[in-house]
């Protein structure tokens, strides 16, 4: 295998589970290049050395300019705040270093556009990690939707709740809770979480065109631990949208992170005029699958244990019946990654894709402010 050095910025969740993605694809994947630590970026040197030490860095850089200029460096893995995404972006791609990044691509769909034209224009390979694309399950109803299946699809619906935000004493801003500060961010739930449900359902369900939502902050300001002062906040605590997709479905959307007793819980559900599909992501092995064409007798919710050798991705895993994690979406998006990267092609989501769902979210923050249907930005 061809070595791939990869230099990644940001040492936070995404920094771990990108790193353990490096490391592991190769292991239980036939890629064409293998992955190589070379060097980690952030800007506490003290404890970038111990993450580098703990993960296998070669080296520490708390410059992300100076990796990004690095000649020992072919892959940027940009998993740092959203307001850092497009600076990088664009001079990864100006240097001619393939770049991945966290999502979402940017922080609006001016930052996201910049980003797609400079890996387009410098022709360097690019994905997003929109990891719940890999969930075996997930994956398993894109076949059965492709295969037609379903056939005519009538609603889609996700939610995406947590409850972690709702402490008024919950400060804003700073390493830790960046996603709370509007300038970091972008966006609130409507970036973060619901940007994975759009995401998916684009991927599942093609394109939504319209939408219509309200948002609500519920605690409207914070003490900032940057500034030390209370100041405004300004991102969306909850939101709720409805959608039209290209195919003529409607779809419901809502995420907050003050629904009390969930702290990741994200469940789609597809209807169509043959069958039904749902997939919960706290019993992410599972897929739950109806199909009205059965015999009447026997017709009922079928409950799918995702685990066997012929379904998506497992072969490279355990034995039958043994499930695997979160952790694994990761590897699974980098294996795609690394096997289109030796084929000549692009893996999916590339940035431009990204963009999409970066339009959607852009057009639920409009509506939400303006309390109008929004018609998503056509590309």
């Amino acid at each position: 295998m061809k070595k791939l050095n990869i230099g990644v910025v940001g040492y936070g969740f995404m920094g771990r589970t990108h790193s353990n993605a490096f490391l592991k694809v190769a292991n239980f994947f036939d890629v064409s290049y293998q992955p190589v630590l070379k060097t980690i970026c952030a800007r506490n040197a003290e404890r970038a050395n111990a993450f580098a030490a703990k993960w296998g860095y070669e080296s520490v850089e708390t410059d992300w300019r100076k990796l990004v200029e690095s000649p020992d460096i072919d892959l940027v893995d940009i998993a740092s705040p959203n307001d850092t995404h497009a600076e990088i972006a664009l001079a990864a791609a100006a240097a001619g270093k393939m770049v991945t990044c966290d999502k979402p691509l940017g922080r609006n769909p001016v930052e996201a556009e910049a980003m797609v034209t400079a890996v387009e224009t410098s022709g360097v390979a690019n994905t997003v990690w929109y990891n719940y694309r890999r969930f075996p399950a997930v994956v398993l109803a894109k076949q059965l939707i492709d295969e037609g299946r379903l056939g005519r699809v009538f609603h889609y619906r996700a939610k995406f709740l947590q409850d972690w935000t709702i402490s008024p004493a919950l400060p804003q801003g700073g390493e830790s809770l960046w996603r709370l500060d509007v300038n970091v961010a972008g966006s609130g739930v409507s970036g973060d979480l619901l940007a994975h449900a759009i995401d998916t359902a684009m991927w599942l369900n093609g394109r939504i065109n319209e939408v219509s939502a309200m948002t609500e902050t519920f605690i409207k300001s914070r003490k900032h631990n940057l500034s030390g002062q209370v100041e405004p906040v300004s991102i969306d605590d909850a939101c709720a949208f409805l959608a039209r997709f290209d195919n003529g479905s409607l779809g419901t959307f809502e995420a907050t992170r003050y629904a009390r007793g969930h702290k990741a819980l994200y469940t789609l559900e597809i209807n169509g005029e043959h069958a039904s599909i749902m997939w919960d992501l706290e019993d992410q092995h599972r897929l739950q699958y109806f199909d009205h064409r059965d015999e009447g007798r026997v017709r009922g919710w079928r409950s799918i244990n995702v685990t066997d050798r012929d379904h998506p991705y497992m072969a490279h895993w355990w034995v039958p019946g043994l499930q695997i994690g979160f952790e694994h979406t990761f590897i699974h998006q980098l294996a795609d990654f690394l096997v289109a990267l030796g084929e000549g092609k692009s893996a999916s989501p590339t940035f431009r894709e990204a963009l999409l769902t970066d339009d959607v979210t852009d057009a639920v923050l409009q509506s939400g402010a303006n309390r109008s249907w929004v018609k998503v930005r056509p590309r």
